[in-house]
């Protein structure tokens, strides 16, 4: 018999369920919710606003804006294989049970999905992708609680909050800088998200949360475990980055150091796990790297990346992709060169004849990255820097086009066609010369000039720069 979409649908829905009406005994063992989670009704947790937490999480608003949400953000399927598309035909049969297992502290959530996403140094970053259903609880626990502890953190810390950018926080950089704050502690913490302590997380939370079943929700999300080439692995430490209350977990937890940092007086900017503190003099610089890596370390039980944290002028140093300078003007922004190693990378890869894509492909993407970087590097001062570039990326093309070409009659034909001698044409046509150093002849720069580049389509990071883009 013929196996349909609608089958396999009926399939993964009842999979799913099974697995999430496991004995409740059994789901607090595995999970390793403890009974200390299960806090006794105070006057604080007697407050209105603090009691119905869940309540609200799970409210018929919030949790469609959170169903809305996680299917506008698509994204891949959990080690259930469930898509997003299918997500409104499994809540149509089960929202209503999901609820009630959530409302009695009786839901389990999935193991996550192990991806490793390849980084720019040749390592990689570990992602946890929770199944579709996991997600939209996520998102809902999220909604409720972003807001609460929006008032809490600090006016210093800028990753995944609302209102907030990166652009934002180098700006708050080059205040400090032109106020006189020109050495710098560069910390790095070593895989923050892999290696958050979860007990001292779940306490964090309770200082705030005074819901202990939502604690307890949190709680199970955290000891979910790991699916890695469809093995179960424990997860004992860490918080999986690829869920929509990851985030808000990081920050949280590192709120904690902002606080410290403000208690004491210090200057400082953190966008994520990413932290730099700005001092007025080395010696200040090296006391305050040794006090903060104290409390990290020994309050947070997080790890300082020792390699990676230094201490040295803004000159030195880069945070967000940026490098700083100081001029007569105060503190400035530039494109740190391993930012434009990494362009030009990207550049490669689209202007290689080997990825299969087409003309208009191959345009379509490179002007995306264009537009893309020009506007989160739109605050350094790059107008030298992005008309070398532009000069580098027209030779590219014209690499490319050469290369399309392929033939020594095709070459001599658009040679022709472009206004070269027939000699000159038919001279060019079968060197043996590199393709990269043809791409710079003033021959190919005539037979393709600027113009036509632009003609065609293809943007320029100076005009985009220029525009404001």
């Amino acid at each position: 018999m013929k196996t349909t979409e609608s089958d396999k649908l009926k399939h993964r829905q009842l999979t799913v369920w099974d697995y999430l009406r496991r004995d409740t005994a059994e789901q607090e063992e595995q999970a390793g919710v403890c009974l200390s989670l299960r806090m006794e009704e105070t006057d604080t947790t007697n407050k209105p606003e603090q009691r119905d937490l869940l309540e609200q999480i799970l409210a018929p608003e919030n949790f469609d804006k959170a169903v809305k949400r996680v299917q506008a953000n698509r994204g891949a399927g959990g080690p259930d294989g469930m898509s997003v598309h299918e997500l409104d035909a499994w809540l149509e049969d089960h929202q209503e049970e999901l609820l009630e297992r959530l409302q009695g502290g009786k839901y389990r959530p999935q193991p996550v999905l192990r991806v490793e996403i390849p980084k720019d140094n040749g390592k990689t970053r570990k992602l946890g992708i929770p199944t579709v259903v996991d997600r939209v609880i996520q998102q809902a626990i999220s909604q409720v609680l972003s807001p609460i502890y929006e008032k809490q953190f600090s006016d210093r810390s800028y990753g995944f909050r609302p209102g907030r950018s990166a652009h934002d926080a180098l700006r708050q950089c080059l205040d400090y800088i032109t106020e006189g704050y020109r050495w710098v502690v560069d910390m790095d913490l070593e895989k923050f998200f892999d290696t958050v302590n979860q007990s001292k997380l779940i306490q964090v939370l309770s200082n705030t949360v005074k819901d202990g079943r939502v604690v307890s929700l949190i709680h199970k999300y955290l000891r979910a475990g790991i699916m890695v080439n469809g093995m179960f692995e424990e997860s004992k430490e860490g918080v999986p980055q690829g869920g929509p209350l990851s985030p808000l977990l990081g920050n949280v937890m590192l709120n904690e150091s902002d606080q410290e940092l403000e208690r004491r007086g210090h200057r400082f900017v953190r966008y994520a796990d990413d932290m730099v503190i700005f001092c007025k003099s080395r010696k200040a610089a090296e006391r305050t790297l040794v006090s903060i890596t104290k409390f990290i370390e020994g309050k947070l039980f997080l790890k300082v990346n020792r390699e990676k944290t230094t201490v040295a002028q803004v000159g030195k140093i880069k945070f967000l992709g940026h490098g700083f300078y100081v001029d007569k003007d105060g503190g400035q922004l530039r494109v740190h060169p391993k930012s434009v190693e990494k362009f030009k990378a990207k550049v490669r890869k689209i202007t290689g004849r080997s990825n299969g894509w087409s003309i208009q492909g191959r345009k379509d993407r490179l002007n995306a990255l264009i537009r893309g970087w020009v506007n989160y590097f739109k605050l350094a001062k790059m107008k030298g820097l992005a008309q070398r570039l532009d000069g580098w990326i027209r030779r590219r093309l014209r690499m490319v086009t050469w290369k399309r070409w392929k033939r020594i009659r095709s070459k001599f034909t658009n040679l022709m066609k472009a206004g070269i001698s027939k000699w000159w044409a038919w001279q060019w046509a079968n060197t043996r010369r590199g393709y990269w150093a043809i791409a710079g002849s003033a021959i190919l720069t005539r037979a393709i000039p600027n113009a036509m580049l632009t003609k065609a389509g293809y943007l320029t990071l100076s005009e985009c720069y220029a525009n404001g883009m």
